[in-house]
């Protein structure tokens, strides 16, 4: 097995490596503090071609493969996991369902303006009672001659409060239950559609996460994604898709906390040495680093099974759910290595445990990780 990367995947991952460097490095720690969107920074990586990277280049997009997107989003979220996680929820989210269920007028119209038109994209699934099941869901979009009429609202939808585009998940038959979710793509602009509640939240300060809501919000016809019904097969392949990015953003949150900790203990002396030279500091740093290489072989193998057109809903589920958890104890574990310091914002590492719990929570629990697992494994 060849675990060595590609040209164009060794040469996005260096791009991306620098750009975060030089752009995103800077202002990770005011983004953090003043709970801005990273407008400036989103605008350069559609320019760099990072915004809908995996489109192909018809629809304006990059022509990468699933592997590069992992390889991006994971260096972005070495240093700010906010701007890893805005563009992992547009290319994973939305540019993908899109590009896989949509007609060829739809991706025609909305590859081109998430990728080349510089609009951003949602994933609005979630409501207040409808979490893990989507079968709760209370939104429902009504035909009406030419155009649906949507109602209700979703919660803790990232990107929500900047974005252009949203694919929407509603029930057109709610007495069917799942069997009668459909999914839309719906742009901001459509009348009754607005943006609630702005989340305020533990971590991943720079990622607009807000309430959508639709009060007789006007959906043409032609905008419903795939067909009636079906709309709970796309959420479901979306998630599975999405879980290689989050695991991949959990990935480089704990390569960062990592890299802080090592440059902070050579520098920082105790007892007449630097404290990376005592045997139990050497040791969490061994540990950290099986759970990091791990921790990628089990990422870039779940990406590596999307782009060969395998099943890979367990791979995903697994890298996210190692890497997830594995974020939140080692940077734990960084946070303790700094001492007080590390409970200060004055380093990194405490942002980035606040920032590492969610990936344990969103796009599937750590417990539905393991149904979804466990469910695959053919133990009945």
């Amino acid at each position: 097995m060849d675990f060595t990367l590609s040209k164009e995947q060794a040469f996005i991952q260096k791009m991306v490596r620098d750009f975060t460097e030089s752009e995103v490095k800077p202002i990770a720690a005011e983004t953090d503090r003043t709970c801005e969107y990273p407008r400036e920074n989103i605008e350069k990586l559609f320019d760099c071609g990072v915004m809908g990277m995996c489109v192909p280049k018809e629809y304006g997009g990059a022509g990468a493969d699933d592997l590069s997107s992992a390889l991006a989003i994971e260096e972005l979220s070495k240093v700010c996991a906010s701007t890893g996680d805005i563009v992992a929820t547009h290319n994973g989210l939305c540019c993908d369902p899109i590009l896989r269920n949509g007609t060829e007028e739809q991706k025609k119209k909305y590859l081109w303006m998430l990728t080349q038109g510089h609009k951003v994209g949602a994933f609005a699934l979630t409501e207040p009672n409808a979490g893990s099941d989507a079968s709760k869901g209370t939104t429902t979009a009504r035909l009406e001659g030419d155009h649906y009429v949507l109602n209700g609202s979703k919660i803790f939808i990232t990107n929500g409060y900047v974005a252009d585009v949203a694919v929407v998940f509603a029930m057109t038959n709610p007495a069917k239950g799942t069997r009668g979710i459909s999914a839309f793509i719906v742009e901001s602009s459509f009348p009754g559609y607005s943006v609630g509640k702005h989340e305020e939240k533990l971590g991943l300060h720079g990622s607009p996460t807000a309430e959508l809501v639709f009060e007789d919000c006007i959906v043409p016809k032609e905008n419903l994604l795939g067909q009636e019904g079906k709309g709970f097969k796309i959420a479901m392949q979306t998630l599975d898709g999405g879980r290689i990015g989050i695991a991949a953003q959990a990935l480089g949150i704990t390569e960062g906390a990592m890299e802080e900790a090592i440059t902070y203990t050579k520098n920082r002396s105790q007892f007449g040495k630097p404290i990376a030279r005592f045997q139990n500091t050497q040791f969490t740093f061994a540990d950290m680093k099986v759970a990091v290489e791990a921790g990628r072989l089990l990422t870039y193998q779940a990406a590596a099974r999307k782009m060969a057109g395998q099943p890979f809903t367990m791979e995903a589920a697994m890298a996210k759910l190692f890497t997830s958890e594995n974020a939140m104890k080692y940077t734990v574990k960084a946070v303790q290595m700094f001492g007080g310091y590390g409970y200060t914002k004055d380093f990194p590492v405490e942002r980035m445990l606040r920032d590492a719990k969610i990936t344990e929570i969103y796009e599937g629990t750590s417990e539905v990780q393991r149904i979804v697992i466990s469910s695959n494994m053919a133990l009945k």
